[in-house]
């Protein structure tokens, strides 16, 4: 697709390029300067320097572009995000993105979450990993230059995060069945809606996870976030073969290693790793047998979104009856839980920042009398429960890219202490 350039973007490029120009002709005019100085030291020296002196010391060619390993960790960017979901294919429709970006730049909103991998195993843009091209993640590309798309982003001010959905992976599991959940009977294990997932335990698909993750940075990313980062909740669980590696390690542990590998190769290019979860994460003790627990992946990751939908809780959660009516409470006792057991903690490492998603889309699906359409007051009670549970973060999902931005003009009052 072709964005429409905004015209200060290429005067500012221009006046990089004559910037670049005229520090090259500096650079040139110093050295013949510097070659005008008296040369009897420099000739002196040379004259100490025989055939022989020379021929003594072990030289290659190689040698002569050595320099040391690059870098970009010293200059992450990181702020406050007030997020919404992209998918592809909003990105990749010009007038739908240009519609999203002018709502954006009048709003409280400073970062997009934009689909790299999705749910299915499709990638937004064309890859350069023989990996996903063999596979064929990328036959179908929905954004044509997202190069451009990126330098808009960055010119307007959009803290871009890259979501990759990690362990469900259709594609990948179908082309590489040794990389998937597997049954005991050796087959491809597939849940409730017959999608095949990765198998955490996999090593080699980690590796495929996180070059996914790398190329995201160099495209432009100033945080990979991680999304289905855990094992499987449906579907004929029972008839999963996690293999030897299951029986030895936990899934919290394996959910965690994974974060903390991840992590620990993308340091070099300057990206945070964030890490979706459940809400109920923050409320409950175990890794409720999907590998997500709390205090585990505080310290695997740079920031957790407990994914604190009030249309997801199930009745009476918190104490109240009817969680998707009364998004508040639903939201505070959620954060306010989360901050306290973190700030429990007891550790020398780093503790993860708190970003829940909230809910902006209405949950018909529950029946009447178990919703509420979400509207401006829905969306700024979750905001205002998430401030005053002490967490300054929020993102906000919806699956079409539909918002509600007459809530996200001002931002909400927080409490004063």
């Amino acid at each position: 697709m072709g964005f429409r350039r905004v015209s200060e973007l290429d005067q500012w490029k221009r006046r990089f390029i004559l910037g670049l120009c005229f520090t090259i002709t500096l650079g040139i005019t110093g050295c013949q300067m510097a070659f005008r100085q008296p040369v009897d030291e420099t000739r002196a020296v040379m004259e100490a320097w025989n055939d022989e002196a020379l021929a003594a010391i072990p030289m290659k060619g190689s040698d002569y572009m050595v320099q040391p390993g690059s870098s970009w960790e010293p200059f992450k960017i990181y702020r406050e995000v007030k997020g919404i979901y992209m998918t592809g294919n909003t990105i990749g429709l010009q007038w739908r993105f240009e519609e999203l970006l002018n709502e954006t730049n009048q709003s409280v909103i400073n970062a997009w979450v934009v689909d790299v991998k999705d749910d299915h195993g499709t990638m937004t843009y064309a890859s350069d990993i023989p990996m996903v091209n063999d596979l064929g993640q990328d036959a179908r590309v929905k954004v044509r230059d997202f190069q451009e798309a990126m330098d808009i982003m960055h010119y307007h001010d959009i803290y871009p995060i890259a979501r990759i959905v990690t362990f469900k992976d259709v594609i990948a599991a179908a082309g590489n069945p040794h990389w998937a959940i597997q049954t005991h009977e050796g087959q491809v294990w597939r849940d409730r809606k017959q999608d095949a997932w990765l198998n955490p335990y996999n090593r080699e698909a980690w590796d495929y996870l996180v070059d996914i993750a790398k190329e995201a940075a160099t495209r432009g990313f100033y945080e990979v976030q991680f999304d289905y980062v855990r094992f499987p909740t449906d579907g004929p669980r029972e008839q999963i073969d996690y293999g030897e590696a299951g029986e030895q390690e936990t899934m919290a542990e394996a959910i965690a290693a994974f974060l903390s590998y991840a992590r620990e190769e993308l340091k070099p290019y300057g990206v945070y790793v964030s890490a979706d979860i459940f809400g109920l994460v923050p409320a409950v003790t175990d890794d409720m047998r999907l590998g997500q627990h709390l205090e585990t992946l505080t310290v695997a990751t740079d920031i957790l979104c407990p994914m604190a939908y009030p249309s997801h809780y199930a009745l009476g959660t918190f104490g109240v009856a009817v969680p998707d009516l009364e998004p508040y409470p639903i939201l505070y006792e959620t954060m306010k839980r989360a901050v306290e057991r973190i700030e429990a903690m007891e550790t020398d490492e780093p503790k993860a920042v708190l970003r829940p998603w909230l809910q902006d889309f209405t949950a018909s699906y529950l029946g009447r009398g178990y919703y509420q359409r979400y509207g401006v007051d829905q969306v700024r009670e979750q905001i205002k429960g998430t401030y005053d549970s002490g967490v300054n973060e929020w993102l906000l999902w919806n699956a079409g890219n539909n918002y509600t931005w007459e809530a996200l003009r001002e931002d909400v009052p927080r409490n004063t202490p």
